[in-house]
């Protein structure tokens, strides 16, 4: 792996961090106001139907932690595991992929 790759990896990685302590703010504020309002699953659900907002804030969510999640995973799999080359890059790609399709999924019964 080149060193500007690597450069990369740890910028982007800093980057998704920066936007997943914003987004866990909001979530936490939400989760926090909601309780504090007596609002049920139901009712939250029925806040968050068909809202772009809504889906665009949670889907960037998903995203980060896609991205942050799978440069993680193959930094610990390269210094732990020994993993090396291709078998990192595949590592990281398949975290990427899974992490997405199931977020996104989630996203998708949120809003929809």
């Amino acid at each position: 792996m080149s060193a500007r790759r690597e450069a990369l990896l740890w910028v982007v990685q800093r980057a998704t961090a920066v936007v997943l302590a914003m987004c866990v703010v909001v979530h936490l504020a939400t989760i926090i106001y909601a309780v504090r309002h007596g609002l049920s699953a139901g009712a939250i659900l029925a806040r968050t139907r068909g809202s772009v907002a809504w889906a665009s804030f949670y889907a960037i969510f998903v995203l980060a932690a896609a991205a942050h999640g799978a440069i993680g995973l193959r930094t610990i799999a390269i210094e732990w595991l020994r993993v090396r080359g291709g078998a990192a890059e595949a590592l990281m790609a398949g975290v990427a992929i899974a992490l997405l399709v199931l977020g996104l999924r989630a996203v998708s019964a949120v809003v929809s």
